[in-house]
C-alpha cells in the first residue's frame, strides 16, 4: 500500500490541490475558483466534493495518510484561517478540523508562503540551504522563512507578514485596515493599481488605456511591456523599486543565503527581477551586498505550495512516529 497526502494551496483568486506521494510526485492535479464562493461552507462542500472525485479514482494499492493546506493567515497552531485579508469569508475558520472531520486523516495547515518555503526546502532549490525567505506574489505578497533549517512559525503561528510591513503610512488602502502595505504595491493587484496611477500622470500614448480595471491582469501588462510600452515598463520599475527596497530591509533582520521569489508576477522574468535586485543592492547594508542572491522558484507555479502543503503532512508522521518510538 503506498501512503499519498493531499496538498491544498488556497489563493486569493483560485485555490489548487493535489494528491502527491513522499518523493513530490503530483498524482492528480485540480482546481477550483475561491472567488466563486460567498459562504465559507459552499467553499468548503465544493472544495470536499473535488478531493472526494480525485480519491475515488486512486489505484486499491494507493492510500490518503493526510492533508496539508497552504492559506492565507493560516495559523500552524490553531489549523485555522484567521482574518484573512484577501479572502471573502472574516473571522476565523477551523478548516484543519473540518478536513480532520470530513476525511478522517490528520489535517495541518499553516500560512500559503510557508507552505511554499517548505516546498522549495525539500524539492526546490533550497533543498541543501539552511536559511532563506520565500516570496509569494499573488493576489497578495506571501513570505515565509526558514531560519537553520527552521521553518519560523512565531509565537502565535502567523510570522512572516512582509507583505503588511509599511511602504507609505499615508499611501494606499489596504484589506487589513492599514494604509501603504507592501502587498498593496507589489502583488499582481498592486501592479495593476500602480498601471492606473501611471496612465493618470503620463501623457503618452499606451496600449493599456481602455482597459477597465476588472480585465487587466498581469499577463497583459508584461506583454505590453515586452513590446516597450512605457506604462508598462515603467509599472515593473516601480514595483521592482518598492519590492527591491524592502527585501534590503527583510534581509537584515534574518540574513539568509537566498530570497526565492514566485508567483504570477515573477512570469514577467527579468521585467521584474532585474530591477528588483538592482533595487535591493542599493538599498543593502554594505556588509550584506554581493551575498545574497534572488532567484526564481524551482518549482512550477502551481506545483510548489501544493507540494509545499504535503510535505507538512510527512513532516507531521515524522515527528509522531519518533515521539511514538522514545515512548
Amino acid at each position: 500500500m503506498k501512503d499519498l497526502t493531499i496538498g491544498i494551496d488556497i489563493g486569493g483568486t483560485n485555490t489548487k490541490y493535489g494528491i502527491v506521494d513522499r518523493d513530490g510526485n503530483v498524482h492528480h492535479q485540480g482546481n477550483i475558483v475561491t472567488t466563486d464562493y460567498e459562504e465559507f461552507n459552499d467553499y468548503f462542500d465544493s472544495m470536499a466534493d473535488a478531493l472526494r472525485e480525485a480519491i475515488h479514482f486512486l489505484p486499491n494499492d494507493k492510500k490518503i495518510v493526510g492533508i496539508g493546506v497552504g492559506a492565507a493567515n493560516g495559523n500552524y497552531y490553531t489549523g485555522c484561517i484567521e482574518r484573512a485579508t484577501n479572502l471573502k469569508w472574516k473571522g476565523v475558520l477551523p478548516l484543519a478540523q473540518m478536513l480532520k472531520d470530513e476525511f478522517s486523516v490528520p489535517a495541518i495547515l499553516t500560512n500559503d508562503a510557508n507552505a511554499a518555503a517548505v516546498g522549495e526546502m525539500i524539492y526546490g532549490n533550497a533543498k541543501n540551504m539552511k536559511d532563506f525567505v520565500v516570496i509569494t506574489l499573488g493576489t497578495g505578497l506571501g513570505s515565509g522563512f526558514v531560519c537553520n533549517g527552521i521553518l519560523l512559525n512565531g509565537r502565535h503561528g502567523i510570522a512572516g507578514e512582509v507583505g503588511h510591513t509599511s511602504v507609505n503610512p499615508t499611501g494606499r488602502y489596504c484589506n487589513c485596515g492599514k494604509r501603504g502595505c507592501l502587498e498593496t504595491y507589489v502583488s499582481a493587484t498592486g501592479i495593476k493599481r500602480t498601471v492606473y496611477k501611471l496612465l493618470a500622470d503620463y501623457l503618452e500614448p499606451s496600449e493599456l488605456r481602455g482597459i477597465s480595471f476588472d480585465n487587466l491582469n498581469t499577463k497583459m501588462i508584461t506583454e505590453s511591456a515586452q513590446r516597450g510600452d512605457i506604462v508598462a515598463k515603467a509599472a515593473f520599475e516601480y514595483t521592482g523599486r518598492i519590492l527591491g527596497m524592502k527585501l534590503a530591509e527583510t534581509v537584515v533582520h534574518t540574513d539568509p543565503e537566498a530570497i526565492f521569489l514566485f508567483g504570477g508576477l515573477t512570469m514577467a522574468g527579468d521585467l521584474i527581477f532585474k530591477p528588483t535586485i538592482r533595487h535591493m543592492e542599493e538599498n543593502l547594508m554594505p556588509l550584506f551586498r554581493g551575498k545574497v542572491k534572488i532567484l526564481p522558484s524551482a518549482l512550477h507555479n502551481q506545483a510548489a505550495p501544493i507540494l509545499g502543503a504535503s510535505s507538512l503532512v510527512w513532516d507531521y508522521l515524522d515527528k509522531r512516529q519518533k515521539a511514538t518510538a522514545m515512548v
